[in-house]
């Protein structure tokens, strides 16, 4: 069973790209997914409150695979697998995982995205665009 959610794309500090340059977390997330990902990740907020929910839901109920924290002092993280695609056509496929650190206060309401490519680049699209997360079981 998937599950799909749809999310707006925006900007953030850029203070993703920095943790995704470390060689350790690069290590670690290729170990996990199977790939290198991209050195930033694409932030996204769910499009309506059913979509929030429903990212909440996934959160609960669907396996996360786990990122180890190292000695250093970074958090640990979940990896939601996903596919996206552009909510205009839905033509392009983007394969990657949402990245969820574990920590008290990030925001419920963001949707860090992870992938082998710049999502922005791969699928032609900027911020306030929307894209379709389909979750995998």
């Amino acid at each position: 069973m998937s599950r799909r959610i749809e999310g707006v794309i925006f900007s953030d500090l850029g203070q993703a790209s920095k943790f995704m340059a470390l060689d350790w977390v690069q290590e670690a997330l290729r170990e996990s997914l199977g790939f290198a990902p991209y050195p930033a990740t694409l932030n996204l907020q769910p499009s309506t409150p059913q979509d929030a929910r429903l990212w909440e839901q996934i959160q609960r109920e669907v396996a996360a695979v786990p990122l180890a924290p190292v000695p250093t002092g970074f958090c640990s993280a979940g990896l939601f697998f996903v596919s996206l695609q552009r909510l205009a056509d839905g033509e392009e496929t983007v394969r990657g995982a949402v990245l969820l650190p574990a920590v008290v206060d990030y925001p419920k309401d963001k949707i860090e995205v992870v992938a082998q490519v710049r999502i922005k680049d791969a699928l032609s699209v900027k911020d306030g665009d929307r894209l379709v997360l389909e979750f995998d079981d």
